[in-house]
Order: structure tokens, then C-alpha cells, then sequence
């Protein structure tokens, strides 16, 4: 008797960018609803998440008994959201962090007195562990999962101590572990921790301990070394993988007269935070389309002796560079951070893909939700066929504009 498929959901890392996703997602069940599709029944039997993807992710699953629920919540959470929520802000903890670290880093030869008690981090995200006891309801999750409402969550991170990528899981069943080079999965309970660990952009929040088969280990955003993002929803059992990114992948080129002259810091920033949260998903599902291509010419019999299994797989990524939508609302964030990161040019045009990681206040936001909304409408046939189900009314929805990026 064969297992019934499982639908993944896999939600990227992206800082304040992971606003988009909640965009998507409530789209998504706005063209469910329109089939008829029972309001209460969540699509996704596996969710899995990286960075800020994972606190979208866990938050959703701790509902993951009623769609609408979830995604009303996220919605709230997201629209509502201000950067105190998420690090501090003010000046006096933006001193104690940010200035300290970014004089340590300059003149720390000097500096000797920080020796013992050094800066972890530019930013203090210790708001942030509030902010996640408000947004999740863990015994309901644990309980999602026994009902069988959702088949398994996985967050990842990545360990500064042992140099691998880590991911964590929950099931209610016994789900085998995996490991590959430099990457291995482990069944844990998942917590408020995992999502620290997961979120903590590197030099940006500071790194967490977490316990890994019995030692501590420093764990770090879970998109660092991040090879094949994709994996853990295909280990964990889906076949049908719906991706929501969280920047542009492909499209036209930035103008390059806009972007002349020597990189900022802030600019250069961004490039490796591009490298970090964009890159691997890229190529990964490149990976798996050209997988899912080279099985579709072999046999019945040659694909019974072999492991590799076709995964269908939907990709929603933001149509408009999002460090664009940034550099009109960089305006809106705290004095404080503003000053800190105009020093190192994040708060100029080409340093602004930066600034759109720590843009947590609800007039970015907002934009990116509707950005999300907007490019999920755009792909309706898409989505809908995704879902194996049928429009009721093709006349139905809403008129868009955009069309986002097609893999």
C-alpha cells in the first residue's frame, strides 16, 4: 500500500523581507476559499522554514488545525510590527551594541577594557524572545502533530561550533534521521530557541546555544551553508514542495550607473546577504527541476532502482526588488538604528538592500504583504493546479498587475 502524498510548505530566510510570505500565503488561502476549500483544513502536511522563515513557519504550524487561523495571525503580527519588537532601538542599547561592536571592530587594539566582556552582536535582538512567546502556542502545535493535522516542522540553523548545517525536526512519528556533508538532521522538540538560533543573522543578532547529541553548540542563521534548502521537506516525506522566497531571483539587471563608484559597507553587506538567503535556493531548485526532468525520461522499471523520486514543486518569489521597496521606508525606522546605519551607508539607495533585513516596521511591511498578495493572485492557474483543484468561478478574484518571476 502506497503512503499518501504530503504537501510541503518551505518558507526562506530574509529578515523583515519575510513579510512578503505571510503576503503569499494569505492568497493563497483566498483562492482556496474561492474552490470551496473548507476554511479550517490546512494544505501543508510538512512545514518547514530558515531564519525568519522558520519563526513564519513554527507560528503557522502551532495552527496548523486551522488555515484560516494561521494565516489571520501572521497577518496581524506582521501588519502591527515595529522594530522595537524585534531588537532594541533606543539609543542607549543601540550604544551598548552597535556602536561597541562597530568601534571593537575598528579600533580593538585600543580598546582593551572589552577584552573580557566583548560585543556578541551589532544589534541586540533580545525583544525578539517576546515577540515569539506572543506569536506561538507550542502545547498547540504538540498537538497538531499528534491529531495528525500536520505530519512534521523542521527549522534549521547553522552551528558556529562544529562548522555544519543542522537541521531540527518534530513528529509525533518516528521520522529517520539523515546526514550528508556537512549537514545533518536531528528529532528534537522545537522551541523558542531553535527560532533564535535559526534567525540570528550572522554579525547581525547574536549566536545561541542549543544542544546537539548531548554537547552545546553556537548555532547561527539557519541559511548559512544552507546547500540544499528544499532537502528537509523531501526527506521528511512531501512530494509537492510550495517555495515562498523572499527576494528576486533572476530578472532584469540593476541599473549600473546607479550602483558606479566604490561599494559602501552597507553595500557590500548586502551582496553577502543576498549570497546567504538567495543563492542556494536557486540553485537548488535548479537541482530539482533538472532531477524531476531526467526521471521523466526513464522507464517505470528504471525508476523502481533508483532512490531519486520527482517532487512537484511551485516557486513564489517577489516580482520588484525588494531593497527598492526599502529605500522608500528607511525613513520610518528609529532615529537610533537610522544614525547607525547611515555610518556605514545603509540608509543610501545602494546600501539599501541592507536595510531591507532590519526593516521590521509595519509601513515596509505591509508593502512586502501586498507585494506577496499581488504576485500569488497573478499565478492563480498556477496555484490553483498546485492544489489539484478546480476554479469555481473563473471570473472570480482579484485584477492584478504584476507577474511575478516563473521558474
Amino acid at each position: 500500500m502506497t503512503s499518501p502524498q504530503k504537501t510541503a510548505l518551505f518558507l526562506t530566510g530574509g529578515g523583515a523581507r519575510a513579510a512578503y510570505q505571510v503576503g503569499v500565503l494569505q492568497a493563497v488561502f483566498s483562492l482556496l476559499s474561492e474552490t470551496g476549500w473548507p476554511a479550517e483544513k490546512n494544505p501543508f502536511d510538512i512545514v518547514c522554514g530558515t531564519s525568519a522563515g522558520a519563526i513564519n513557519a513554527t507560528a503557522f504550524a502551532c495552527r496548523a488545525d486551522n488555515f484560516e487561523e494561521s494565516v489571520t495571525h501572521l497577518l496581524k503580527v506582521w501588519r502591527g510590527l515595529e522594530v522595537e519588537q524585534v531588537y532594541r532601538a533606543d539609543s542607549f542599547g543601540v550604544i551598548r551594541s552597535g556602536a561597541r561592536w562597530l568601534s571593537l571592530f575598528s579600533f580593538g587594539w585600543l580598546l582593551r577594557k572589552w577584552k573580557a566582556n566583548p560585543p556578541n552582536s551589532l544589534l541586540d535582538n533580545s525583544p525578539l524572545v517576546s515577540l515569539l512567546h506572543r506569536m506561538l502556542d507550542l502545547p498547540r502545535l504538540d498537538a497538531a502533530l499528534e491529531s495528525g493535522a500536520l505530519h512534521a516542522l523542521s527549522v534549521s540553523a547553522s552551528s558556529y561550533t562544529a562548522g555544519r548545517h543542522m537541521t531540527f525536526y518534530q513528529s509525533a512519528r518516528d521520522i529517520p534521521s539523515w546526514s550528508r556533508t556537512q549537514r545533518q538532521a536531528t528529532q528534537q522538540q522545537i522551541g523558542v530557541d531553535h527560532l533564535l538560533a535559526s534567525s540570528a543573522i550572522p554579525l547581525i543578532f547574536p549566536a545561541m546555544p542549543l544542544y546537539c547529541n548531548g554537547q552545546c553548540e553556537y548555532f547561527g542563521d539557519g541559511s548559512m551553508r544552507e546547500v540544499a534548502p528544499i532537502s528537509p521537506a523531501i526527506h521528511l516525506g512531501a512530494s509537492k514542495v510550495l517555495v515562498i522566497g523572499a527576494g528576486s531571483m533572476g530578472g532584469p539587471l540593476r541599473d549600473m550607473k546607479e550602483f558606479s563608484g566604490y561599494p559602501s559597507l552597507a553595500q557590500v553587506a548586502g551582496h553577502a546577504m543576498s549570497s546567504i538567503f538567495l543563492d542556494s535556493l536557486s540553485v537548488d531548485i535548479e537541482r530539482l527541476s533538472r532531477i524531476n526532468a531526467t526521471l521523466s525520461l526513464l522507464t517505470p522499471e528504471q525508476r523502481s532502482k533508483t532512490e531519486l523520486r520527482p517532487v512537484e514543486m511551485l516557486a513564489i518569489t517577489p516580482s520588484q526588488p525588494l531593497e527598492l521597496i526599502a529605500s522608500r521606508h528607511v525613513g520610518s525606522l528609529p532615529l537610533a538604528i537610522r544614525t547607525l546605519l547611515s555610518a556605514i551607508g545603509a540608509t543610501e539607495r545602494r546600501g539599501a538592500a541592507l536595510a531591507s533585513y532590519l526593516l521590521f516596521e509595519s509601513s515596509y511591511t505591509r508593502a512586502l504583504i501586498e507585494l506577496g498578495q499581488i504576485d500569488t493572485f497573478s499565478r492563480r492557474e498556477e496555484v490553483l493546479k498546485f492544489f489539484g483543484v478546480a476554479e469555481a468561478d473563473k471570473t472570480a478574484g482579484q485584477t492584478v498587475a504584476q507577474v511575478s518571476s516563473v521558474f
